[in-house]
């Protein structure tokens, strides 16, 4: 039998696993998630999914219905703006505080997420193909180092979440704005290193919000632009 670290553990990869399929759109939006298929597919226990899923609803990435069941949280034009403006409130202020209170230490964090993030937007570029995990956790370590020494885990941990959901409409349209985004994230970096953060909040807003745009036009979404 299963100790309670052990039975913890089966419990976490799974909740892991589950949560990365949705944000990654291997698990679509409005898709019924049947216990018994989950069971097969996570090695989980009914009872154990049925909390994990619980926890997922109150991140608002799945949705409980009742005796109906669950599902993966719908997406929408409306949905999508919402977090990409709240995201950029949080990002934005953690920024500022980031960029004044960052030292050395941050400095040579940040490079170094840019670089890795870097490097594989230029294999995008020219046309190879990239694990888009791989690519989207550069993305994170990047905007998470941008941030990274505001001071305030609170505020981190309000930003993570928002982040993920964020991506999740990224993923599920499939979409890569390519070198428009890569200039951006070189800007942020420059920006970062002189400690400019105004032009920084900028460029922070038209990164977040033109690729709001972007999404709804070119992606393979079920709604219109708006």
């Amino acid at each position: 039998m299963l100790t309670k670290t052990d039975d913890d553990s089966v419990s976490e990869k799974a909740y892991r696993r589950i949560r990365a399929d949705i944000i990654f759109g291997r698990l679509a939006p409005a898709e019924k998630l049947k216990l018994e298929r989950l069971r097969e597919d996570y090695g989980a226990s009914v009872s154990t999914l049925r909390e994990l899923l619980n926890r997922l609803a109150s991140e608002g990435l799945v949705v409980a219905e009742g005796q109906r069941g669950f599902e993966v949280a719908a997406v929408s034009a409306e949905n999508l703006r919402e977090i990409a403006a709240l995201r950029l409130l949080l990002e934005s202020h953690a920024l500022a505080q980031s960029f004044q209170a960052g030292d050395m230490d941050w400095e040579g964090r940040l490079v170094a997420a840019h670089h890795k993030l870097s490097a594989i937007e230029k294999r995008l570029l020219s046309g190879d193909k990239a694990d888009p995990e791989t690519w989207k956790r550069y993305d994170w370590e990047f905007h998470h180092a941008l941030i990274s020494a505001c001071g305030s885990n609170a505020l981190l941990d309000a930003h993570a979440p928002v982040y993920d959901k964020y991506l999740r409409y990224q993923m599920v349209a499939g979409i890569f704005r390519g070198e428009i985004a890569a200039r951006e994230h070189q800007q942020l970096l420059d920006c970062a290193l002189r400690r400019d953060t105004r032009t920084a909040q900028k460029v922070l807003a038209v990164h977040i919000e033109a690729c709001v745009d972007f999404t709804l036009t070119n992606g393979s979404f079920p709604f219109p632009a708006r």
